[in-house]
């Protein structure tokens, strides 16, 4: 624990409190409350948009995946940003003239329909729980490095201090937590990547972590006369292990156990590469690289440089480079970095996990194929594509997004806000092209867990950003879990409560029951922010995203589009759209091994749902629509 960053941690947590307790009198009415009384400056809104979208998935998962998969982690930005499209032409101002405190609300403008409120008030719930859990995970990931605490201390504490946001001033407090901490978030993630940049390229990087950087060391391995030769004597050949077509070599020094991953180097020799290592013994004692597991010894910060435009010298270093010559030098085919995979194999009794590094080409980094293996199956092109329409169609379908229209005092000013919202979050995204790439080959990637790169680069550069880009991460955790407790507490008391059982809540009740909502959305986060630790946040993410797409995005856009809508329609489509999207996701590979099970097993072969469940929503909306449309209730377009 470092007292710098918890002094600025401390100093962040208690101005988010205090605005709350300020703008705590402005949520006494349940406009004050729901909708911060719609009187939100547009240009304060865009920025707060910002400051919603941009969580913990933009900010620590795409800057993780981008330092693990080059490129293919970038396309999580670019799928982000284009669904601000979607959001801008087609939903932004007929949300802010039907809607006025929830999603839930517009959808049922012109229908009066329990069923809907019933059905938008669920999948609300649901799309906000989906987001919620990895915003959560984020939360956990920033407390141990920051604050030296367990990852579900972190968890309980994010969720403790949001509680208090929402319960104290509602959409208020939210909306200015939302637009310093975007502000901020943009402006120090400039201050991150012109350190990089001027720092520039080295084969030799300084993770600044208590553990220095170490490269892989390489052996050689030959066959001789008394059995296996190595080229360092003070290695002793220890076994071998296969995996999934690799072979893993065990040596002993001193009696400490090291793996290595063997790849041939000649008919008569093979050529051994340092890897690191985790295992499980049979009396259930962990082991970190030949040694008892603690907080001294874990596995070693990875990702360099092994060669840059084909020098491989000892150490080499360009010194500050231009951003354009940054890619260019990092793209160069004759560029090596070395990236990291993972391989889990038996070794007698033991449960052996191997990281092992692969130098991959820089033009390789810098173009699609690291993780989306678009040109190898047919079910990766399916798995990509799906994941692409989920991103583009799931931001104009996300609950907290959509209630942040009702903060504005006109349909104009929904417009303008959104393309204030459009031009920081592009920015941002183009800024994290930069981290990720400067953690890939900076030497800061955590091997269990690529979530805390962008903040482990700033470590790199000195404690004090360090402190704030942590703190500026927590507070992006916190205005998106307050977005989104604002949102699923609304579909709980307002929609659910008041509207659906028909309680008629006073003015003063639905703010009390907003609040009582907000509390058991938030303890419901703090449980699955726990379970799901270790999981990449971006990947949750396009989850949350695949659901809202497909419950949603039908519903919206036949609302305002077509005519012949109805509101039986309207309820099918969101249950299709939802049931079929979850029924995809549980049977999916990531889930198998999430529950154990080898991911081969599962009936699913891929995990975005979006391209089956968002088509299935929408023929479920005009089949019933159809079917129903003599009934009177087809709506007119907006």
């Amino acid at each position: 624990m470092e007292p710098l960053a918890v002094v600025t941690f401390i100093v962040f947590v208690a101005l988010v409190l205090g605005l709350s307790f300020y703008f705590a009198r402005r949520a006494r009415s349940s406009a004050g409350y729901y909708a911060a009384g719609g009187r939100i400056h547009w240009s304060v809104n865009g920025v707060a948009f910002a400051g919603d979208y941009l969580s913990a998935a933009s900010f620590l998962g795409i800057c993780g995946m981008i330092a693990t998969a080059g490129y293919d982690g970038f396309l999580y930005s670019i799928g982000y940003l284009a669904g601000w499209v979607v959001a801008l032409f087609v939903v932004a101002e007929p949300m802010k003239r039907l809607g006025k405190y929830t999603f839930t609300d517009a959808l049922d403008a012109r229908f009066n329909s329990r069923g809907i409120q019933l059905a938008a008030a669920i999948s609300t719930l649901v799309v906000s729980i989906f987001y919620l859990i990895p915003q959560m995970v984020g939360a956990g990931v920033l407390v141990t490095p920051l604050l030296g605490l367990p990852h579900h201390v972190g968890v309980i504490l994010v969720g403790a201090i949001v509680i208090t946001i929402v319960a104290t001033a509602g959409m208020t407090s939210t909306t200015y937590v939302q637009f310093i901490k975007g502000g901020m978030l943009i402006v120090f993630s400039v201050i991150l990547v012109a350190a990089v940049l001027t720092r520039g390229l080295t084969t030799n990087p300084d993770p600044g972590e208590q553990v220095p950087f170490r490269a892989p060391a390489v052996l050689t391995l030959s066959e001789g006369p008394g059995g296996a030769v190595l080229s360092d004597s003070a290695y002793a050949f220890a076994g071998r292990a296969e995996s999934h077509g690799n072979t893993f070599v065990k040596l002993t020094r001193d009696g400490t156990v090291s793996w290595w991953f063997q790849r041939t180097a000649g008919a008569d020799r093979a050529e051994l590469v340092e890897a690191q290592y985790t295992a499980v013994t049979a009396g259930g004692e962990r082991i970190v690289n030949g040694a008892p597991a603690s907080s001294e010894n874990t596995l070693r910060p990875v990702g360099n440089i092994q060669s840059l435009q084909g020098r491989q010298d000892k150490e080499v270093r360009t010194g500050p480079v231009g951003p354009f010559s940054f890619l260019s030098r990092i793209g160069d085919p004759q560029t090596r970095i070395n990236l990291w995979k993972k391989e889990k194999f038996e070794d007698g009794r033991d449960q052996v996990t191997v990281f092992y590094p692969t130098p991959v080409e820089g033009n390789r980094v810098l173009r699609p194929g690291l993780k989306f293996k678009v040109d190898q199956s047919t079910t990766e092109k399916v798995n990509f594509a799906s994941l692409m329409l989920a991103l583009f169609l799931g931001t104009a379908s996300l609950p907290h997004i959509l209630i942040r229209y009702y903060t504005v005092p006109s349909p104009e000013a929904a417009r303008k806000s959104t393309i204030v919202a459009i031009a920081a979050i592009g920015f941002f995204y183009i800024l994290t092209l930069y981290m990720g790439l400067g953690a890939m080959t900076g030497g800061v990637v955590n091997l269990l867990d690529d979530n805390m790169s962008a903040p482990l680069l700033a470590r790199s550069f000195g404690t004090l950003l360090f402190a704030i880009i942590s703190a500026i991460a927590f507070a992006t955790v916190l205005g998106t879990v307050s977005g989104l407790i604002v949102a699923a507490s609304g579909a709980v008391a307002h929609d659910f409560l008041d509207r659906f059982l028909g309680r008629g809540y006073t003015d003063r009740q639905k703010v009390a029951a907003g609040r009582i909502a907000a509390f058991s959305v938030g303890i419901v986060a703090i449980v699955l922010g726990i379970l799901f630790k270790g999981m990449n946040v971006s990947f949750l993410v396009g989850w949350a995203f695949s659901v809202a797409a497909s419950a949603n995005l039908p519903a919206v856009v036949m609302l305002l589009f077509w005519k012949k809508t109805t509101s039986q329609g309207i309820v099918a489509s969101i249950a299709m759209g939802t049931i079929s999207a979850l029924f995809i996701i549980l049977l999916s590979p990531d889930m198998y091994e999430r529950y154990g099970l080898d991911k081969a097993s599962a009936p699913i072969p891929f995990g975005n749902p979006a391209i089956i469940s968002v088509p299935i929503s929408f023929l479920t909306l005009v089949l019933v629509s159809l079917l129903t449309r003599n009934r009177g209730n087809q709506t007119r377009p907006v």
